[in-house]
This record gives C-alpha cells, structure tokens and sequence, in this order.
C-alpha cells in the first residue's frame, strides 16, 4: 500500500491528482467530503496545510456530520431531491473551489487560480453528472431507484476522496475516466440541469 499523502509536502503532480478527487467528491455530496477530510486528517491519514485547518476542526466536522445525515435521507426522496440538488449547485461547486484554493496556498497566485477554477469545474461537472443521472431516475414510480442511486453517489464520494489519499493515481484514473462519461454525455447533462430547475421552481410553488 502507498504511504498516506501529505499535502503540505507531495509533488505538483500527485497534489493535482488529489485535488481533482476532492472537487470531483464535493460535487456528489459535499458534507461526505469535508467530514471524510476531517476524519482522515485527525486519523493521521492525510495532515493537511494551515488553510485547511479548519476543515479539522471537531465542530467543523460534527456539523458536516448533521448536514451528510440530512442528506442521506433529503436526497432519497423522489421530487424532492430535485429541489434539493438544485440548491447545492450553489453550495458544493463554490466549496469546492474554496477547497481548490486553500490546498494551494504554497503556490504561485497564477497557479493557484488555476486550482481554484479547476476544483470548481470538476466539482461542475460531476454535480451535473449527478443530476442528469437523478433527473432520469425521479419520475420513477418507485423510490428504490433513487435511494440506490444516492447511496452510491454517497459511497464513491467518500471512497474517492480516502482512495486519493492512498493511491492518486489510481484515483485520477478513475475521475478522467468519470468526467469524460460526462463530457460525452454533456447535452443531456445541460437538459437534465435545465429540467432540475424547473422542477425545483415546481415544487417551491407548490409548497
């Protein structure tokens, strides 16, 4: 097994592949990401640099605990997920960015933006991923499709974001060969997105 990461210390290059994990992580489920980094951080697992300290934090984590509870069950409901999802498209991207930045604090400014709207890209795309996949499920008749689905994106989140720490490699690997479904898929992507919104404006005027 590879030695744990530190990300204070490690190459340029296992430090992006790290970081298109942790982007790629937030943007299906962004409490799993922060309380997974919080977790293996105190475990020793992954130290990480002074602007990320926070994310260590005891009451950092505990409330990113809350949240990921709250999601585990808010994004397993079919039509609601829809309302939900939509309001995280302006949570798990800027985070993830703010995530990007923080991790490249020893770098260049030049750089760093880079990092910063990569992270925010990726964590984009897979959101975008994400909802173009629940978009097809939630007119369903039936729930269990959806809870499958969000009990998997759930996983993968926090299996990435400690794989990452393990193997980069690997896990960069895994998220290009992710991101190019994605890409290839881009249109509906855009459709599904756009249909999330009008869902979600449905459902606010029904409630």
């Amino acid at each position: 097994m590879a030695s744990p990461l530190t990300i204070a210390a490690i190459p340029p290059s296992e430090l992006v592949a790290l970081l298109i994990a942790t982007s790629f992580s937030a943007g299906l489920n962004v409490y799993a990401t922060l309380l997974t980094l919080g977790l293996l951080s105190h475990a020793g697992l992954l130290p990480l640099p002074p602007a990320l300290q926070l994310v260590s934090n005891w009451y950092v984590i505990a409330a990113s605990g809350v949240m990921f509870v709250i999601e585990f069950f808010a994004d397993k409901i079919p039509a609601f997920d829809l309302l939900w999802n939509a309001l995280h498209t302006f949570i798990r991207i800027p985070i993830a960015a703010l995530l990007a930045y923080g991790a490249t604090a020893t770098l260049s400014p030049g750089e760093q933006l880079v990092a910063t709207v990569a992270g925010g890209a990726i964590a984009l795309a897979s959101h975008g991923g994400k909802t173009a996949v629940r978009a097809a499920v939630t007119p369903s008749p039936e729930p269990f499709s959806n809870i499958t689905l969000s009990l998997g994106e759930d996983g993968l989140a926090i299996f990435l974001t400690w794989f990452a720490t393990q193997h980069p490699y690997a896990t960069i690997a895994i998220v290009c060969i992710l991101l190019a479904v994605i890409v290839v898929l881009s249109r509906w992507v855009v459709r599904s997105l756009r249909r999330l919104f009008r869902g979600a404006e449905h459902e606010m005027a029904r409630s």
